[in-house]
């Protein structure tokens, strides 16, 4: 049903004039993602300043039967934060919830509202001394809201952990309009069920968060980078050994990139190098971090890279000498997304999977792919130490096969997520399920699994109001 405009008069009063957007000019970057892939249409926007905002729209939309589309920096690559195609549901932006309302660093915690921008929030603890560890390539836009909302993950899982492990309380509206005040910064309480990871991941459709308490740490930094060539992805699963053997806690980050990944990186972003002479199946970028006090890092990411050269895991390797080179490092790891999108039509398949089956899982599908859609690229790039790949595909090289490769999607999927599944794997790692991932997620649930999901989404949401067709198919 459209938005009757007595509603969007009420939405008016409540939220004042800058929180209501119905001008389509207005709308255009809220109904899109940023890939251009996922796009919808809005009755309106509306851009809460407060909790009492958010919770008085939430409660007027629920009156007249309103749907919702929470969204933070609309960064997602699973069509979590888009409105569908129907031009009646409400996209709620939590844009102008940017307070940090408090930083303790002897409790090593940070509250901060839903719209604060991730980088910001890293800003924000490094001036307290401290260290907010997630760390995404989008994460110059990307809100915490939204990171809570699909547990997002990033290049230090490694070593500190998902965003489940990164939030000790939060404050949500619920589909009802009432708040939950879960913003606890205590370590320890078992006092009941463990309500905020309820809506951890939830991507909106369970409530929608305003605020969290976030863990700090200490500072790290002293770092030590490097840039290797692997032989294969069996040497790279061997290499998390060495380091956690020979770095232990001061490891952080162990990221894998194939060659086809960083051809395209080096043809598509400028001011980017190979820092090998002589081209390699697959690189890997190594990051050590230590508090200021601490000395030696050097010292022992070069015993790391003897070590695995000793036993051929490592054909050659670079290390960071400056700030300068570890960010151009960096960006041969953290382009490889922003490059695919240059490279035509592409497929984004974040999977998870035990790390001991990483490479068995590459050299299974590889060739399955290869007789489905001859000259199809395999852009994949991911975190060895969690398991994760992104195991994104490419059509092939000169446009000839590109609408082959567009009516095959979903078969092509399918492969890839049958072999996930075969290895008790996930097919969404850390960015959600939105739409693109619902079907095929629920398909391989069990039963019981996909109940006890459908029941916890009929007890908080019953009039299925808040992102719908998100997540759980309808």
């Amino acid at each position: 049903m459209a938005i009757p405009d007595a509603v969007l008069a009420r939405l008016r009063e409540a939220l004042g004039p800058a929180g209501v957007l119905t001008e389509p000019g207005d709308l255009a970057s809220y109904v899109e993602d940023w890939t251009g892939t996922h796009r919808g249409s809005a009755a309106a926007v509306v851009r809460p300043a407060s909790t009492d905002e958010v919770a008085a729209v939430i409660r007027l939309c629920r009156e007249a039967g309103v749907a919702i589309v929470p969204q933070g920096g609309n960064t997602g690559l699973a069509g979590g934060a888009v409105p569908d195609g129907s031009g009646n549901q409400l996209v709620l932006s939590l844009a102008r919830m940017r307070a940090v309302r408090d930083v303790d660093p002897v409790a090593d915690t940070m509250t901060v509202e839903a719209g604060v921008v991730l980088a910001e929030a890293q800003r924000v603890a490094a001036e307290a001394g401290r260290l907010f560890p997630l760390s995404l390539g989008s994460e110059g836009s990307c809100t915490v809201g939204g990171n809570v909302a699909t547990n997002a993950g990033g290049t230090a899982v490694l070593r500190y952990g998902m965003m489940r492990d990164l939030v000790l309380g939060l404050e949500v509206v619920l589909p009802d309009g009432r708040v939950w005040n879960g913003l606890r910064g205590v370590r320890k309480d078992n006092t009941g069920y463990d309500l905020k990871q309820l809506f951890v991941g939830s991507e909106g459709t369970l409530g929608i968060v305003t605020a969290a308490v976030l863990r700090l740490f200490p500072a790290t930094p002293r770092r030590a980078t490097a840039w290797v060539a692997l032989p294969s992805v069996d040497a790279a699963v061997a290499m998390l050994g060495v380091l956690r053997e020979l770095a232990g806690a001061h490891l952080s980050t162990w990221e894998l990139v194939s060659r086809q990944g960083l051809d395209l990186v080096l043809e598509h972003l400028p001011a980017t190098r190979d820092p090998f002479a002589d081209p390699h199946p697959w690189y890997g970028l190594v990051e050590l971090g230590a508090a200021e006090v601490e000395h030696g890092l050097d010292d022992v990411l070069e015993a790391v890279l003897g070590e695995a050269v000793e036993h051929e895991l490592v054909a050659d390797a670079v290390v960071a000498g400056s700030p300068a080179q570890r960010s151009a490092l960096w960006q041969l790891r953290e382009g490889v997304s922003e490059a695919q999108r240059y490279a035509g039509p592409g497929l984004r398949h974040d999977v998870t999977l035990p790390i001991g089956d990483l490479a068995g899982f590459d050299d299974e599908v590889g060739p399955r792919l290869d007789v489905l859609l001859p000259g199809i690229r395999r852009v994949t790039y991911g975190h060895v130490g969690d398991g994760n790949l992104h195991y994104n595909l490419s059509a092939p090289a000169g446009g000839a096969d590109d609408d082959s490769f567009v009516a095959r999607r979903e078969e092509i999927s399918t492969v890839v997520y049958d072999a996930v599944a075969a290895r008790g794997g996930s097919i969404s790692a850390e960015h959600g399920l939105g739409t693109v991932k619902r079907d095929a997620a629920a398909s391989y649930r069990d039963d019981v699994e996909n109940d006890l999901m459908r029941s916890v989404k009929q007890a908080l949401d019953p009039d299925g109001l808040m992102n719908p067709g998100k997540v759980l198919p309808g």
